[in-house]
């Protein structure tokens, strides 16, 4: 049986899980925003819908960056 690698006992926010849990929850959340967000917009090339979803895609990130943020500082306080 292979010798584990490396164990990490965070003192602190565990910036890893948060990163893990922006991403999930910025495709489960976000992407289907941003695809109801596009429905009545005229995007006629790909560089528009790129830009659109980029425009709208990234205060989405933000704001789900931070929300789980606050919400691992305010769980590690629990502790």
């Amino acid at each position: 049986m292979p010798e584990r690698v490396e164990t990490s006992s965070p003192e602190g926010v565990d910036y890893g899980w948060v990163m893990q849990v922006t991403f999930v929850l910025t495709i489960l959340v976000g992407a289907p925003l941003v695809t109801l967000a596009s429905i009545p917009v005229d995007l006629p090339t790909w560089g528009a819908r790129a830009e659109f979803a980029v425009r709208l895609g990234a205060p989405i990130w933000i704001v789900i960056a931070l929300s789980v943020l606050a919400y691992a500082k305010r769980a590690q306080g629990r502790e």
